[in-house]
């Protein structure tokens, strides 16, 4: 392991006043994406980058799963991958959103010709059906009358072994508010109308514990779809809906202000709290609102890491242990950032809290967009914190991940709070080089910035006639020494961290607001309190590229785990690491310009410009006297981690999604759940999985159980025919599979009684 002594960072804030800048009443509102134009910079090329991957998609295989379940001729085959294993129809959901967002930022007509075409042939499918219903759920027809007639086995993302219908049938919901909040599409409004009506005639005869079972398995934001559609229609059913569908399971936990989060799938429970936050602001339900703040704190504050994302391998980590966070390949999920922005935003419009925004400012500039390669296109599902590991980038053909459909939309949308205004007054949240058009007050505005490289931005009103109004300037809680010039003119103001600077004068055109601030890096420790930081410029997390090699798969292609960036695991105890007096960390950092520091033989730089590399953004620190003994230990830690995966061919974690998902998962009657830091399923039917013995390289499986597993309750069946056990103890069976390349397994549990909580399966080579 390598040494770099640096010094201890201690935070220091602006010692200046407060003065806020628009009353407690004053409602805050977000300009439309079609008010604001991105500049040259980052967010810009992230943007044009989108644009291209945007186009690269062929509407017609994206349309095809809606075609199919209305009985039409399809006029493309569809995509493979997650569209055509379960999720058929999700990603044409998430692009008409990001078709919408596209063309609000930009106003690209080709862009809304794709738009208006996939709006009218959903359309047709949605007349085919002739009940409002259109989708691309396999066997939908099917599926759905189950549903309307209570035949209901709810699991966490298998609904009647169907794949989170309603996560899928959530994006079509969205893409179509979108098509028409942010491109007028008259056509999106009046299918996602008849849509709504026919989900309330589906659920109509459900009593509410039923509708609660059907909740149980992952449905998006389904609930701020109906509140999206009382706001369209001002119709109260569609309000009650959304109440009627809000998940209590994870709500009455969130009321009560306990944290029941841990073990969760994390994206699953995200758009959930965006509905209920929606909610609260339509009906004023203070309680749900509280609900709201109470789980985004928690998730900011307890459960984010320094570039603003979440869980490992999907799942909400517990607080006080973010080990397996900093030794796995499946950091967090880039779709967890899409969704944390978006209540980010939903609770800094509702609440006027510019707090909201720091997290928001971090989060955008550090994963969403590193989330995509700069220059080739294609967009990440997990970003790793283990150190030396690496990310996997989409390919439009290859990938048709949950990321990819988020990815769409959140490079189409960095306009959407560079700026926000309350009835009458204008306020700078965001250092991004833009234009904004405020049309109504007949004021535009150009910012001007190399920020984050430069720390300094100008804004250039242009006024048809000069007027009086507050101009508002955020003075991020990363700034010092925060000033502010008026047509070069120095201002006397106060300003303190997470606050507005007002500016109310007579305004003319010409006028020339300059901000102008410092920043320094500190070190940035994991919420647990354990002993990894990272290093945190301002806003921007840093990173070092440690090595091109054994960048596996580094552009995914169609298989299942594609997404996961599966090379060889580096052994942590040869990452680098900060040993010595923690007073000299921040000491031997050299700034090399443009945002680049030299740290002993490694150079630090912005994340977001880390690409094509392994790489290292957290550090463990040890003391001189620890350094040695914690060393051995962490050393053989690792050897034996590193034994259990040479030996690995193939795992499942039960009860995890992503990976039940990607080995095919069937079952009824199950229940999952996370005890002491481990995922479990259990079943009173049965369950069933795929795994693939690569080479014939495997010769047992390994099931284990996290309580007593008795063999005697059920029946373990290997592609259909009785398993040969070889040994059981310790709560594990092991099973002989030798010279079989393809493993169905079936757990199938004798007279309804309750299987063992099954933790994992396991592939081992001799």
């Amino acid at each position: 392991m390598m040494k770099i002594a640096l010094i201890k960072y201690k935070i220091s804030y602006c010692l200046l006043g407060l003065f806020m800048g628009f009353s407690a009443t004053a409602q805050m509102h977000s300009f439309g994406l079609n008010q604001v134009r991105l500049k040259e910079g980052p967010f810009k090329n992230a943007q044009d980058v989108d644009l291209k991957y945007i186009l690269a998609l062929n509407p017609d295989k994206l349309l095809a799963p809606y075609l199919i379940a209305s009985g039409m001729p399809i006029k493309a085959e569809r995509y493979g991958n997650w569209e055509s294993i379960g999720l058929d129809g999700h990603i044409a959901g998430h692009y008409l959103s990001a078709l919408a967002m596209m063309y609000a930022s930009t106003g690209n007509t080709e862009i809304k010709n794709r738009l208006d075409y996939m709006i009218s042939e959903l359309a047709i499918c949605q007349d085919k059906n002739d009940n409002g219903y259109v989708g691309g759920i396999p066997q939908g027809k099917v599926f759905w009358d189950r549903l309307h007639n209570g035949d209901i086995d709810g699991s966490t993302f298998g609904l009647n072994n169907t794949w989170v219908p309603l996560y899928n049938i959530h994006k079509l919901f969205a893409g179509l508010n979108d098509a028409y909040r942010y491109a007028h599409n008259e056509k999106a409004k009046d299918v996602l109308i008849k849509l709504g009506d026919w989900f309330i005639e589906l659920i109509r005869p459900l009593s509410e514990e039923q509708i609660q079972n059907i909740l149980k398995t992952e449905h998006g934001g389904i609930n701020e779809s109906f509140a999206d559609l009382y706001i369209l229609t001002k119709d109260k059913k569609y309000l009650e809906t959304a109440e009627k569908i809000s998940h209590l399971a994870l709500l009455n936990p969130l009321l009560k202000k306990e944290d029941k989060l841990t073990g969760l799938h994390a994206n699953t429970q995200i758009p959930k709290v965006i509905g209920f936050e929606k909610i609260a602001s339509l009906s004023g339900n203070k309680e749900w609102s509280d609900a709201a703040q109470f789980f985004w704190k928690n998730v900011t504050q307890k459960r984010s890491v320094a570039f603003g994302g979440n869980s490992v391998g999907e799942h909400f980590n517990p607080t006080d242990d973010f080990s397996s966070m900093t030794r796995s390949n499946q950091g967090p999920e880039t779709c967890n950032s899409y969704n944390m922005e978006r209540l980010s935003k939903a609770l800094f419009l509702d609440k006027n809290d510019i707090s909201y925004l720091d997290f928001y400012e971090r989060t955008l500039y550090n994963h969403i967009l590193s989330s995509q390669h700069p220059e080739k296109g294609g967009f990440v599902y997990f970003t790793p914190i283990r150190p030396n590991h690496y990310r996997v980038y989409s390919q439009p053909e290859t990938s048709m991940w949950c990321c990819v459909g988020s990815g769409l939309e959140n490079h189409a949308k960095y306009g959407e709070l560079i700026y926000s205004h309350s009835d009458n007054d204008l306020f700078v949240n965001l250092f991004i080089p833009s234009i904004l058009q405020w049309t109504e007050k007949d004021i535009q505005m150009e910012q001007t910035t190399k920020f984050p490289f430069e720390n300094t931005t100008d804004l250039v009103l242009k006024l048809k006639k000069s007027k009086t109004f507050s101009f508002n300037i955020r003075c991020p809680e990363w700034a010092k020494n925060f000033e502010i010039l008026i047509n070069n003119k120095s201002q006397q103001i106060e300003a303190r961290p997470s606050s507005y600077v007002t500016l109310k004068r007579k305004w003319k055109s010409g006028d020339r607001i300059t901000v102008r601030f410092k920043t320094t890096t500190r070190l940035e420790g994991l919420p647990d309190g354990s002993n990894w930081s990272a290093f945190v410029n301002g806003p921007i997390v840093l990173a070092a590229k440690t090595g091109t090699k054994d960048v596996e798969g580094l552009f995914a292609d169609e298989s299942r785990m594609g997404h996961t960036a599966s090379g060889k695991y580096y052994s942590l105890d040869k990452a680098f690491a900060l040993v010595g007096d923690q007073e000299d960390y921040i000491k031997n950092l050299k700034e090399l310009g443009n945002m680049c520091f030299s740290l002993d033989s490694l150079e630090l730089e912005p994340f977001f410009k880390v690409h094509d590399a392994r790489y290292q953004m957290y550090f463990q620190n040890y003391s001189k006297e620890q350094f040695q003994e914690k060393l051995a230990l962490l050393k053989q830690q690792e050897a034996d981690a590193m034994m259990l995966e040479a030996k690995t061919v193939d795992k499942i974690n039960c009860g995890e999604q992503q990976s039940e998902v990607d080995h095919l998962y069937k079952g009824e009657k199950t229940n999952s759940g996370y005890d002491d830091g481990k995922s479990w399923r259990s079943t009173r039917s049965y369950i069933s999985y795929q795994l693939i013995n690569k080479n014939n390289s495997g010769r047992f499986l390994d099931i284990s159980s996290i309580e007593e597993l008795k063999t005697d309750a059920i029946i373990i069946l290997v592609n259909d025919k009785p398993a040969q056990t070889v040994s059981l103890e310790n709560n594990v069976i092991r099973l002989n599979i030798d010279k079989l390349e393809v493993i169905n397994i079936k757990i199938t549990v004798k007279a309804d009684l309750n299987s063992p909580k099954f933790n994992q399966l396991r592939i081992l080579k001799l």
